[in-house]
This record gives C-alpha cells, sequence and structure tokens, in this order.
C-alpha cells in the first residue's frame, strides 16, 4: 500500500512539475504589448486629412491599432510643454512596431506624411505584463 502511494505521489508531482515548466517555456516566449507615441505638428490640415486613412489603413494591416488621438487635446499636467498632437498606436510588441515603421510601406508614405504632419518625436513604450 505504502509504495503504490508513494509511486502516486511521485507521479503527481512529477505532473506538477511538468506543467509548472511548460508554463515556464511558454511565458519565455511571450512578447509584451507596446505603445508607441508619436509626438506631432499639423503643418496642414488639409494634407493631415489625407494623409490619416491611408496612414491608418497601413497600421492596420500591419496588426497595429491606431487609437485616433490625432484631434484630441493635448493637456499639459507636468513638465514642460506638451506637443501639439500626438498620436498612439498598439502593437502586439516593440519588435512588431519598429518593423512597421522601417518597412517600405511606411517609408513610402514619407512625402504625403512630411507635408501633413512634422513628427518631433517617436518612440515605444513596452507594456509590463500584468
Amino acid at each position: 500500500m505504502k509504495s503504490r502511494f508513494r509511486t502516486a505521489m511521485v507521479m503527481l508531482a512529477g505532473a506538477a512539475l511538468g506543467a509548472l515548466a511548460a508554463e515556464g517555456i511558454h511565458a519565455q516566449g511571450a512578447k509584451l504589448k507596446a505603445y508607441v507615441v508619436s509626438e506631432n505638428e499639423i503643418l496642414d490640415a488639409s494634407a493631415q486629412a489625407a494623409y490619416l486613412p491611408v496612414a491608418r489603413k497601413l497600421i492596420e494591416e500591419a496588426h497595429g491599432r491606431a487609437l485616433r488621438t490625432a484631434a484630441g487635446r493635448v493637456v499639459p499636467i507636468e513638465g514642460g510643454a506638451p506637443p501639439k498632437s500626438a498620436a498612439l498606436t498598439e502593437w502586439d510588441s516593440v519588435d512588431d512596431a519598429v518593423a512597421f515603421y522601417k518597412s517600405k510601406a511606411w517609408m513610402d508614405l514619407a512625402p504625403q506624411r512630411e507635408k501633413a504632419v512634422r513628427v518631433i518625436r517617436r518612440y515605444a513604450v513596452e507594456v509590463e505584463k500584468q
């Protein structure tokens, strides 16, 4: 009886350790979500109106999610002066965001973008897994 109990406990412990190891391996490959912040100055509102739908379509095709902040107010809370316009885009990872902003499709849109907005600064922020 004792040997059966020991065998059952060893098997149960082995299964638990295997499940923990599998979860650990899965977690190592998980990427952290990221948000790209673009601080902009609008140069031409009509050029921006033509540019935004094209830019949003490209972002969507690359599996990004534009949070549609281009027309939103930027309100200072702390620190220096805020940009006149800010755009936020959600990505599945920083790698996905960087790959998109270095892609040929995004680079090809540069002439249209440069007529519409001046990018003061653009950066990605990785979100800690909760």
